[in-house]
């Protein structure tokens, strides 16, 4: 078997969610024989027909193009869409709408929900990550349940391993509050964030990329107000200071506007952390009953579910029952199977 792993060059750099993925799923792969090649436009195009299927993520306008020339070249692909709104499946269903006419009768004017629709129909297989994805899709997009298969993120077992006194030697850090991600972009709402997290005096340690984009000014202005916030340079994901983190720290905290469910939280589950997490975008399918939801509007609603996380003791229940459930290997294996049946039409 020959998969292409076909994604935008924004992943590459800032390597969140969907980089880790196609690494784990690479790593997976390969080591079962599977031939994998990762898209470049200037290397891949002329050998897409020789594989046998090209897995897209995100569905999205960076992707577009790519999708539409699989589409026009009869190269079959499944799409992960990555894809999340707030807004009711009705609200998208009337965008699509407008999205159509729109091209109908006033040329060269695009709505982005009409770019993943696209995608969308375009693709053998729509692979959300959540059921709550996959009830956006179908019903706001109009894509047929029976072409849609959830399949869930996964996260790497190196994290159940990790040494706690790494961190806590070279930063002089134990049992506070951290958060890995990117600062600067709205939708992971860092802002408020870090409103919440003055009000509680205890450290707090933000691990990921400061882009000068969105609200970093802001965030940064917030954040000199406070002693006990610490911001640590990206680390690798690889790297076992990472898993160290995870496994010295008391509560990790992951209040975006909406989650996918947000791979760093799996990563910190696994780890041991106790979970605080936005309750939009699917999350409560991966963490049930083992983390404190909160509405990412509300600096008292965040402040209050890290106070209570806090007071809380730590638990090997979570950690349990996301090794038993979301290790990429499991999830790899599981997208292999969808694989193999599209293969075999």
């Amino acid at each position: 078997m020959k998969i292409c792993f076909a994604t935008h060059d924004g992943v590459t750099i800032a390597k969140g969610g969907v980089y880790v993925k196609i690494m784990e799923f690479k790593k997976h792969y390969e080591s079962r024989g599977i031939d994998v090649e990762l898209f470049d436009i200037w290397n891949s195009v002329d050998r897409l027909k020789d594989f046998d299927l090209v897995h897209l993520l995100p569905a999205n306008l960076a992707l577009f193009n790519l999708a539409r020339n699989l589409k026009f070249n009869n190269i079959k692909f499944v799409c992960e869409p990555v894809f999340f709104s707030n807004h009711s499946t009705n609200f998208l269903k009337a965008i699509s709408s407008v999205d159509k006419l729109a091209r109908k009768f006033a040329k060269g004017v695009w709505f982005d929900y009409g770019f993943i629709r696209d995608i969308c129909e375009w693709s053998e297989l729509v692979l959300p990550n959540t059921q709550t994805e996959a009830d956006k899709i179908s019903k706001g997009f109009g894509i047929s349940e029976s072409k849609i298969k959830v399949i869930q993120n996964g996260v790497s077992e190196r994290f159940l391993h990790g040494d706690p006194d790494l961190f806590k030697k070279k930063y002089g850090l134990e049992k506070f509050i951290l958060n890995v991600g990117h600062v600067g972009p709205y939708r992971k709402n860092m802002l408020r964030f870090i409103k919440a997290v003055n009000k509680i005096d205890i450290p707090a340690v933000i691990i990921g990329k400061i882009s000068d984009a969105g609200e970093t000014a802001a965030v940064m202005k917030e954040a000199e107000k406070n002693k006990n916030i610490h911001f640590i340079s990206d680390i690798p994901n690889d790297s076992p200071l990472l898993a160290s983190a995870y496994a010295a720290c008391d509560t990790f905290v992951l209040p975006s506007l909406f989650e996918t469910p947000g791979i760093a939280a799996l990563e910190a589950a696994l780890g041991g952390a106790k979970i605080v997490i936005t309750k939009y975008g699917g999350t409560k399918d991966y963490f049930e009953n083992y983390a404190e939801y909160v509405d990412p509007y509300s600096i008292e609603n965040i402040q209050t579910a890290i106070e209570k996380s806090l007071n809380n003791n730590k638990s090997s229940e979570a950690k349990k029952y996301i090794q038993a459930n979301f290790l990429w290997e499991q999830v790899a294996e599981k997208t292999l199977k969808t694989y193999e049946s599209l293969i075999k039409k």
